[in-house]
């Protein structure tokens, strides 16, 4: 069977997307009920089939084009609920509690319980506030770049940005945890032991959604998404920051500060250990020091089917 046709359209990132969305369906075939695995790996088929067809078509017109560069942020957000419902079919043991053991050596302390001290509502509501922003710093750097017509820049931090997402999901299959908020602290109270000011509710709720915790679930324990280890908040800032400051983005600075609150709320908001935030730093080196030589093996791959150089098509990154 002849490839070739089909992979020398595809850029860094769809070939990214397709292996993540096909070792997927493998899992779900292996670990979730057959009813359910079938389901999703049909979405993750017709996924693979849509990239394709948004590589090949591109060129025929700018809404093609256009959807073709941002369709990894929806699919990145898919495969994290993917990844959901693998943990959830899984038989394997939280870690929370070698994390709290680390934590506790490192620190003597809880640092959750140490924090609250400091807590205040309107401490509460900035950090949270910041932390809710999440994606919101990830699509100031690719809508930067898009305006400026950087694709190549923009390409290859979408490709990175979607790599290291990946490998924090690879990180929460292999340590699932759900964080001291269900652990050292009682998540039923959490309202009313870090209460903010006006957002701070209705934002902690919407973050529980996309978590898959019901509104006032009894057992919110087993429906947590098991995404504790390593902090994946901290390691795509970070790699946000290292991006910002690589190609001086306009916004680098306000990314800074709303990026620094946010880490700082992964434990204060007792979502995090600060053992996950130190695996957080480790992957993003580990991302972007990876994510270069990955492309480069793409392209040379790419250049040596199509009998041209299309390295150049990342830019200068």
């Amino acid at each position: 069977m002849n490839l070739a046709p089909f992979i020398k359209p595809l850029r860094p990132v769809d070939a990214l997307v397709i292996f993540f969305a096909l070792l997927l369906s493998i899992l779900h075939l292996w670990f979730v009920p057959f009813h359910n695995a079938i389901i999703l790996v049909i979405a993750n088929i017709m996924t693979c089939f849509g990239i394709a067809a948004f590589s090949s078509y591109r060129a025929h017109h700018p809404s093609i084009a256009w959807l073709h560069d941002w369709y990894p942020v929806p699919v990145i957000f898919f495969t994290f609920k993917e990844v959901y419902v693998i943990i959830q079919s899984m038989t394997y043991p939280d870690i929370d509690h070698v994390l709290i053991a680390i934590d506790r050596w490192i620190f003597g302390v809880d640092p959750t319980v140490v924090l609250h001290q400091f807590s205040s509502p309107l401490v509460t509501e900035i950090l949270q506030i910041a932390y809710t922003s999440f994606y919101f710093i990830m699509l100031t750097l690719g809508i930067e770049l898009y305006l400026k017509k950087e694709i190549g820049k923009f390409t290859f931090s979408t490709f990175t940005l979607s790599y290291g997402f990946y490998l924090s999901y690879i990180g929460y299959l292999l340590f699932p945890g759900v964080g001291p908020r269900f652990t050292l602290h009682d998540f039923h109270t959490l309202d009313m032991e870090l209460p903010g000011l006006w957002l701070t509710e209705f934002l902690r709720n919407t973050i529980n959604a996309g978590e898959s915790i019901p509104p006032g679930a009894a057992d919110a324990f087993t429906h947590a998404q098991r995404d504790v280890f390593p902090s994946g908040h901290t390691q795509m800032t970070l790699i946000v920051f290292y991006f910002a400051s690589k190609y001086k983005l306009t916004s680098r600075y306000v990314l800074y500060g709303l990026g620094t609150l946010l880490i700082i709320g992964t434990v204060y908001l007792r979502y995090h250990y600060v053992i996950d935030l130190f695996a957080g730093a480790l992957f993003m080196a580990f991302t972007v020091w990876t994510a270069p030589k990955i492309a480069r093996w793409w392209d040379s791959l790419r250049a040596s089917l199509n009998g041209r150089n299309v390295t150049t098509e990342r830019g200068n990154n």
